[in-house]
């Protein structure tokens, strides 16, 4: 216990003589070290708040329209027409050079607030265009929202429902949905965003289901290298590069991620120090300002783990030490600790009961409190995942479903995002999903990858490099006093995490017969052409086409997260049905043709706000508030999506050198199934030559099969480059053009 008395700061005992009064200089050092610390980090929100404030100029600015206006003065020019001697008038009394000073000030403040704001405008009006993205497609379509909805349906529909769902969209067009349209638009006039908050609430905080799986998600390591096969260097030198982001995000120093112009930044405020709180009715999301701490869990034990001391960030190889020190730690779990964290990863409603009933006051509570507060949590796992020369199919599978959910005990489902370190040196992490969008801890975590592997390294034995602090308190781990009953509720808890997590079917893949280089030499966007892909898998596997989801990012508008990307169209039904009808190879290109750019511009109307999804589901919810039913937004929100997808672009490109380096490369990651019978999948496009694969689904559902929809993904992928292949070969008009036009130069 000798790091609880180093954390104590005074001690006084009672003697006949009087009071004894013991000071412990290094707990005070400490204290005034935090402090200092924490001054400094609220002086620089300052500064960040006053430059934030009078962008786009700058505080100097201020100055020179200052100086500027009392030269004119000086000059016997008035550049105020008036105004400076009307500000004079009522001024106190006082010198006339002071009166005219201040009046000049005071004008030059104005005029300069008056610039920041017609400039912010103009700079808001100038971001707000979006046409830049259908430059090669024409003008916008005029038709409303619910015809589109109409169109993306038809293909899923015979004649007697598509008539049935027609006359319903009728209805509602005519009466119900001009109020309930009004009412959201009485809401953009006040919100931000109209669509987000109600998104994070009714879709992911009131759900009472397990997060785990179902709404959660995962992200993997390099693909074919381990760095270093030590499992506290690994953690170190990627805690240590999880908390350099950190400081670059409190300064404000991270790079925004743009397409031509930034995307919003809002969702990565809440990135660390917060967690999701469990309740009855709903979920909320707690985040704290700050947290000089992890917490670690292994063996059935949490460990508090301080990665400030004396007010500096420790480094790798400190932190090193300490994850060690955890790993030789030979203390068992506390009763009932082992498999704690179960309550996260089973249904809502009874973790919200058992943290109200088990965890509101006492050891439980400052326990609780500790882990939750955490900048985010870690688990060193005893197992190893994707052993070096094991190159199997199944070796990724495996990690995948470790990532996705483990044992169901050894990760806090609720925090922000936690990361896994396996003993044989790889390493992973598990998001959740209700504060930010997937893309947000893709951009930390490729940071933390690049920083650990090509900025920190390791020496030639595999230890972080630096040298160690021996004097550092040991982790202090966490105590709990689990009750007989609320045992039984973790018992409980595991039992529905753990059927739902061995009914999870996982199948990721490497694909590099071919990637986006030969892809574009079909004059194609990558994205349709795998979308069009798995189309024709899904057709030929199940001989019918079903509602697909392809996730598009909104963050063009202040507050934005997703919309929905329908991809199964009538143009990609129309090629589907010709390639597999035998149709002439001409015809199928053609009909390709269509469909790939029916699909772009699906995506750019979901990029710039005129998606359908997220614009109903609003509806829904105002009519919910109204307490009016609506039969056709019923039926719309109720389709399952049984082909869920999403890509995993690279977002930093620069970090990687994929051309001399590109074992260097992260797998991408993946997600559950979101309906019962359907698949969920991911895939990021890495260089000029792979396509990472993660297909899931449930071993309950009979007509799914992760393994045989991967080998139908593989198959279309070949028909697909084979049926454009002389596409490839046609001189390409564009390139030709800009070739005479640098002759001509």
């Amino acid at each position: 216990m000798a790091e609880a008395h180093q954390a104590v700061a005074f001690q006084f005992t009672v003697t006949p003589e009087g009071i004894d009064l013991q000071l412990s200089h290094q707990a005070l050092t400490e204290i005034y070290l935090s402090g200092m610390r924490s001054w400094k980090k609220r002086i620089i929100r300052l500064k960040n708040s006053v430059i934030t404030g009078v962008y786009p100029a700058s505080p100097s600015s201020w100055l020179f329209v200052v100086i500027a206006i009392l030269a004119t003065m000086y000059t016997r020019s008035d550049p105020s027409m008036g105004l400076i001697a009307k500000i004079q008038e009522h001024l106190p009394s006082m010198s006339t050079q002071c009166q005219v000073v201040l009046s000049a000030v005071l004008f030059s403040t104005m005029l300069w607030l008056l610039l920041i704001f017609t400039m912010r405008l103009c700079l808001k009006q100038l971001l707000s265009y979006h046409r830049w993205m259908f430059e090669q497609h024409g003008k916008m379509s005029t038709t409303t929202k619910v015809w589109v909805y109409l169109e993306s349906v038809r293909p899923l529909m015979d004649d007697a429902k598509f008539e049935r769902m027609t006359k319903l969209a009728t209805e509602f067009e005519s009466s119900l949905g001009n109020r309930l349209q009004w009412y959201l638009k009485l809401k953009a006039l006040w919100a931000s965003n109209y669509v987000s908050d109600w998104w994070e609430e009714y879709v992911y905080l009131r759900g009472r289901g397990p997060i785990m799986v179902n709404s959660n998600y995962y992200g993997m390591d390099f693909l074919y290298v381990i760095p270093t096969p030590i499992q506290a260097a690994r953690a170190g030198n990627s805690i240590h590069a999880f908390f350099l982001y950190r400081r670059k995000l409190n300064k404000e120093e991270i790079k925004p991620v743009s397409t031509v112009i930034p995307l919003c930044a809002a969702q990565c405020e809440r990135i660390f120090n917060t967690t999701r709180i469990p309740g009855e009715e709903n979920d909320t999301v707690q985040h704290w300002q700050d947290s000089d701490y992890i917490v670690v869990y292994h063996r059935g034990r949490y460990f508090r783990l301080r990665v400030y001391q004396a007010g500096r960030l420790l480094s790798p190889r400190e932190i090193e030490f300490q994850i060690q020190r955890i790993l030789d730690d030979p203390t068992p779990p506390c009763k009932g600790e082992a498999k704690l964290g179960a309550l996260t990863a089973g249904d809502r409603i009874p973790w919200a009961k058992a943290r109200a009933k088990y965890f509101s006051s006492g050891v439980n509570k400052r326990s609780l409190d500790c882990i939750e507060r955490a900048a985010f949590f870690v688990t060193l796992d005893d197992d190893e995942q994707c052993v070096m020369g094991d190159d199997s199919a199944a070796s990724l599978d495996r990690y995948a479903k470790s990532l996705l959910h483990g044992k169901c005990y050894d990760r806090w489902f609720d925090k922000s995002f936690s990361v896994v370190y396996y003993k044989n040196g790889k390493k992973g992490i598990n998001g959740e999903h209700s504060w930010a969008d997937a893309p947000v801890v893709a951009h930390l975590w490729e940071y933390t990858l690049a920083t650990d592997s090509f900025q920190l390294g390791y020496n030639a034995e595999g230890h972080c490099k630096g040298e160690v602090d021996a004097s550092l308190p040991r982790p202090q781990k966490l105590n709990w006093e689990i009750l007989p009953e609320c045992e039984e509720q973790i018992s409980q808890s595991l039992a529905v995490a753990q059927a739902l997590a061995d009914d999870v079917d996982f199948h990721v893949f490497p694909f590099q017969d071919f990637g986006k280089g030969k892809i574009k030499k079909c004059r194609v966007s990558p994205d349709a052409f795998i979308q069009m892909a798995l189309q024709l898998a899904y057709y030929r596997e199940r001989g019918t086409f079903c509602l697909t989801y392809e996730a598009s990012m909104t963050r063009l508008f202040r507050e934005g997260r997703t919309e929905t990307v329908r991809s199964c169209s009538n143009e990609s039904s129309a090629f589907v049905r010709a390639l597999e009808g035998g149709e002439a190879a001409d015809v199928c290109r053609r009909l390709f043709r269509a469909a790939s750019e029916k699909h772009q511009l699906l995506y750019r109307l979901a990029m710039t706000g005129a998606g359908i999804d997220r614009h109903l589901f609003c509806l829904y919810v105002v009519s919910k508030y109204l307490g009016v039913e609506s039969p056709f937004l019923k039926e719309v929100l109720s389709e399952p999506w049984r082909l869920s997808t999403s890509q995993t672009p690279i977002q930093q490109v620069e970090l990687f050198d994929m051309v001399n380096h590109p074992e260097y490369i992260s797998c991408g990651g993946g997600f559950g199934p979101v309906a019962d019978d359907g698949y969920g999948l991911s895939y990021c496009i890495l260089g000029e030559n792979l396509i990472n694969f993660h297909i899931s689904c449930k071993h309950s559902c009979p007509d799914t099969d992760a393994h045989k929809f991967g080998a139908q993904i593989r198959k279309a992928l070949h028909d697909l480059i084979k049926l454009l292949s002389p596409i490839e070969k046609e001189p390409n008009k564009t390139e030709e053009k800009k070739m005479e036009v640098k002759k001509e130069l």
